[in-house]
């Protein structure tokens, strides 16, 4: 297994294992993606990527997490992202789609305007969670979803799969890490329920399963599903690898391709022991112990590194984030420093 061998999974083929991570742009009107989307993903399928995923795409109005996200709520958002994915699948890269929810930490800032909760003035909205448990001291308190609420959720990742077909996705993420909606309801950090959604892991995994299982009955068979999860919470009695291995094997069955390992997220000011590669270990893990793909994310940087790490089983894609940010072509100048000759695009041929 290498970085420029193909990947297939279902009906869709990878031209090469290098996926562009959804990274957030905080810069899109009404959740529409704009000129800015389409340069900013298109770049980076003409740049040589086997799949350009898009930012944390909102569900709903209030699952975003600030006034520029994107969204996948209603159809002029679809007509916009079909330009997107059009461009992105004519040069060679699959477009993919990651639907997602913020709960309570959603009505915020952009990180350039302090990143910091929304004041009713700015037109701050109501925010949700498992509990209502803050994300920090200054943050809004959430309300505590509750049956209803709960259901809601589930349909908005529905109808969002349902859109994200008619907008010419051929992949789709759920957003289930990073402290965002879904893993709020995972870690018992922030998950204080009695009910059916909360207490053991069964029950605090209850609202991904359904989503993943609602998802996965309005999502094609031939195409791929893939959730992305923080492996640890990175702090004492939080979500920890060992439930990221069970969550793995219970998602298996419900149709679910591939666990995108990231980590932390959920609480403010936890000690992480950053380095490069520091959370491969966790794909390699979910990948042994729960036989499913993974995906390896977290700083990969060098050409050399993304490739050991496929040569030594530890996951099956690697998924870039600010490496694609800085470079835009780095699939380019990955296959240049491993002697690998990909094809380039008619237009710029000539200096390849």
């Amino acid at each position: 297994m290498s970085l420029f061998e193909t990947f297939k999974q279902r009906d869709v083929t990878f031209r090469n294992r290098i996926m562009v991570a959804p990274m957030c742009q905080y810069c899109a009107t009404d959740g529409v993606p704009d000129d800015w989307h389409l340069v900013h993903l298109g770049s980076r399928a003409v740049g040589g990527a086997g799949a350009v995923i898009t930012e944390a795409t909102a569900v709903s109005a209030e699952g975003r997490i600030s006034p520029g996200d994107v969204g996948i709520w209603n159809d002029t958002q679809v007509a916009a992202w079909k330009r997107i994915t059009d461009f992105v699948r004519a040069h060679g890269a699959v477009p993919g789609v990651q639907l997602a929810h913020a709960g309570r930490k959603a009505s915020v800032h952009a990180p350039w305007l302090g990143g910091g909760p929304l004041s009713a003035e700015d037109g701050a909205w109501e925010t949700v969670a498992p509990s209502a448990i803050a994300f920090d001291d200054t943050w809004h308190v959430p309300t505590a979803l509750d049956d209803a609420g709960i259901a809601k959720i589930v349909a908005d990742f529905r109808a969002g799969a349902v859109r994200a077909l008619a907008a010419g996705f051929d992949l789709v993420e759920i957003h289930a890490a990073h402290g965002y909606l879904l893993h709020q309801f995972l870690s018992p950090l922030s998950n204080q329920r009695d009910d059916r959604y909360g207490g053991d892991l069964e029950g605090r995994s209850r609202l991904l399963r359904e989503v993943v299982a609602s998802v996965r009955e309005v999502w094609p068979a031939h195409l791929p599903l893939w959730v992305r999860v923080s492996a640890t919470d990175w702090t004492e009695d939080g979500w920890a690898p060992d439930d990221t291995v069970a969550l793995a094997r219970l998602l298996k069955p419900l149709g679910v391709d591939l666990i995108d390992t990231s980590t932390g997220g959920l609480v403010p000011r936890v000690r992480i022991p950053v380095a490069p590669g520091y959370q491969v270990p966790f794909a390699a893990r979910i990948r042994a112990e729960a036989d499913i793909p993974t995906g390896a994310v977290g700083l990969i940087t060098e050409a050399i590194q993304a490739n050991e790490i496929l040569q030594k089983g530890q996951a099956d894609v690697i998924l870039l984030a600010r490496e694609n940010l800085r470079d835009p072509y780095f699939p380019r100048t990955a296959a240049k420093a491993l002697g690998v000759t990909i094809e380039a695009p008619k237009q710029y041929a000539r200096a390849w």
